[in-house]
C-alpha cells in the first residue's frame, strides 16, 4: 500500500526549510562571533582552571592551560587564611542596599523627567547626562570632602550614598518611560489617585524590565567597584575587590590563592547574568525605542 501526500497545493513546512538557502553573511557573522565569544571566554577558563594548580605550575614558561595536577584545597586554603567572609559580606550589603536606593532615586527622577513639563526640564535631562563623560578620578577630592564632613568614611555608607544617582540609570527609565502610553496615567489622574499613587502603582510595574536592566548593572558597577571603597574604607569595611588586591600585594604573592578568589568573586555577577539575561536584552532593546 503506497502512502499518498495530501495535496493541499502549498509545500510541506519540511520542504519548505528544507530548500531554504544558507546565507554565506549569515555564516561569517555566526563564526565571528562564536570566535569572540570564545576569545572572551579564554581569560574566565584561564583563570578556573589556574586556581587548580600550584605555585609551581603557575610559574612554568611555556605555561599550560590545563592542570598537571589538580589542588582543590587552594579554595579551602584561600577561604580560611583571607577572611573572606567578612568581605564577602560587605560586599553583598553595599550591592544590595546601594541597588535598592539606585532603583528608588533614579525612577523618580526619570518619571520627573519623562511626565512632567516644567521649564528647563531638557537644559537639567542633558546635564544629567553631560555627568557621563566626567570620570571618578575628576571629582574624587571633593567627594571625599563632602563624605568625610558628613561623617561617612570608614564606613559602609560612605561607599554606597555617593554612587545611587547616576546618569545612566536615569536615562535608560527615562527612554522607557517615555514609550508608556499617555492614556494610563490621565486616566489615572481622573479617578483621582495622587502622583506617587500612580508613580508605584501603574507606573513602576510597566517599567520592570529597565528596572531589571538597571538593577544588573548596579550590581555589575558595586561588585566590581575599587576605586571609591580604596578611599573610603578601613581594613573593617573593606569591600572584596579593594581585600584582594591587598591580599595579592604581598612580597611573596599565592597567585594561586589569588585565582581562587577571584573565581569565588566572579560566581555571584554570573549567577546574576545567567538569571537576568533575558530581561537585559529586553529592558536594552525597549529602552531605545524613544
Amino acid at each position: 500500500m503506497s502512502i499518498s501526500s495530501t495535496n493541499t497545493g502549498k509545500p510541506s513546512t519540511w520542504a519548505s526549510t528544507s530548500h531554504k538557502k544558507i546565507r554565506p553573511a549569515a555564516v561569517v557573522r555566526t563564526v565571528n562571533l562564536t570566535a569572540l565569544a570564545l576569545l572572551v571566554l579564554i581569560p574566565l577558563v584561564w583563570t578556573v582552571l589556574g586556581s587548580f594548580k600550584n605555585q609551581t605550575e603557575l610559574a612554568q614558561r611555556p605555561p599550560t592551560l590545563i592542570p598537571q595536577s589538580w589542588h582543590p584545597e587552594n579554595y579551602a586554603t584561600a577561604l580560611t587564611g583571607f577572611d573572606v567572609l567578612r568581605y564577602l559580606t560587605n560586599s553583598v550589603i553595599v550591592v544590595v542596599v546601594a541597588t535598592l536606593l539606585t532603583l528608588a532615586v533614579n525612577s523618580m527622577a526619570a518619571y520627573a523627567l519623562s511626565r512632567y513639563n516644567f521649564r528647563g526640564k531638557n537644559v537639567l535631562f542633558l546635564v544629567t547626562l553631560a555627568t557621563i563623560m566626567i570620570p571618578l578620578q575628576v571629582i574624587l577630592i571633593p567627594v571625599y570632602q563632602v563624605t568625610a564632613s558628613l561623617g561617612l568614611t570608614n564606613s559602609l555608607w560612605g561607599v554606597i550614598l555617593p554612587a545611587i544617582a547616576t546618569p545612566t540609570g536615569v536615562f535608560l527609565l527615562r527612554q522607557y518611560m517615555l514609550t508608556l502610553p499617555d492614556e494610563l496615567i490621565d486616566s489615572a489622574r481622573i479617578d483621582g489617585a495622587r502622583e506617587f499613587a500612580i508613580f508605584w502603582r501603574v507606573v513602576l510595574p510597566l517599567c520592570k524590565p529597565a528596572l531589571a536592566v538597571l538593577a544588573i548593572f548596579s550590581v555589575l558597577w558595586r561588585w566590581n567597584d575599587f576605586l571609591w571603597p580604596l578611599v573610603v574604607t578601613n581594613e573593617r569595611t573593606r569591600t572584596l575587590p579593594v581585600a584582594l588586591q591587598r591580599f595579592a600585594s604581598q612580597e611573596v604573592v599565592p597567585f594561586n590563592l589569588v585565582l581562587a578568589i577571584a573565581v569565588v568573586s566572579m560566581i555571584p555577577v554570573l549567577i546574576c547574568f545567567l538569571v537576568f539575561q533575558r530581561q537585559i536584552v529586553q529592558g536594552i532593546a525597549s529602552t531605545g525605542m524613544k
